[in-house]
Formats: C-alpha cells, sequence, structure tokens
C-alpha cells in the first residue's frame, strides 16, 4: 500500500502531501474528515489528486473492514426492477404468466435456468447473482 501511495504522489506530481495509510478507526474518520474538506475542489489541482487518494485509500479500508455482501437473487431483481422502473407485468416474458412471476418475486418458488438466463439478458444482471440460493416462504 506504501508504494501505491508513492506511485500515486509521483504520478500526480504530489510531494507535500500529508497521507498516511488508513490502519485504524480513526486514520479513517480523520481521512474522512479531510476528504470531506476537499471533495469539491477543482479538477487537475493539486488538492483534487489529494481527495482521488484519500477517496482510493477509504475504499480500501471500507472493503476489507465494512464489506457489503450482494443481495440476494431476488433482492438483486427488485432492486434492477426498480432502477429500471418494471412492473411485475414486465418480466412476463422472462419468468412467465403473472402468477408465476409473482411468486418468484414473493419467495414462494425458485427462480429456474431458463429464466436465470433470460433475466440475466433483460435485467443485465449476472448470472452468477441469479444462481445464489435464497429462503423459499411456504
Amino acid at each position: 500500500m506504501l508504494n501505491m501511495i508513492r506511485l500515486m504522489q509521483t504520478r500526480f506530481k504530489i510531494i507535500n502531501m500529508n497521507i498516511k495509510l488508513i490502519k485504524t478507526d480513526s486514520d479513517y474518520k480523520t481521512a474522512l474528515s479531510r476528504l470531506e474538506e476537499i471533495f469539491d475542489t477543482p479538477v487537475g489541482t493539486p488538492l483534487s489528486d489529494e481527495a482521488d487518494i484519500l477517496g482510493i485509500l477509504v475504499d480500501e479500508y471500507e472493503k476489507e473492514h465494512y464489506p457489503i455482501d450482494a443481495p440476494d437473487p431476488i433482492e438483486a431483481i427488485k432492486i434492477r426492477m426498480e432502477e429500471m422502473q418494471l412492473k411485475q407485468v414486465d418480466l412476463i416474458p422472462e419468468i412467465g404468466g403473472k402468477s408465476r412471476v409473482s411468486e418468484i418475486l414473493n419467495r414462494k418458488r425458485r427462480l429456474t435456468v431458463d429464466m436465470i438466463r433470460k433475466l440475466t439478458i433483460r435485467l443485465n444482471l449476472s448470472a452468477g447473482l441469479l444462481i445464489k440460493d435464497y429462503q423459499i416462504i411456504r
């Protein structure tokens, strides 16, 4: 990580930057505070370069200490439906009849391989996400 900072300092021609690795929650809070101060600086300035580097360090710390699990397949479908402003009826070609779509989205029935193939294309979701196991409600 230290080599990455040095490489970035060289690449961005930043010498007088007070950046250090984020190892503790205290370091993390300090970095977030500093990032908040310099976040909206004009692009191409030394401060914007510092913000870019701090952003990378904060992101790496968060990935390690505050991981976010991927949603289960049904939640992923619902999220994507909301993003694409789709209704249940819009998924009939991929899943089947209206009642079948409802059963899937209400976790009363599992997705089939054919449904997963079609949903992968329609919703631009990875098949790996859609094949994960999820709880069925009976």
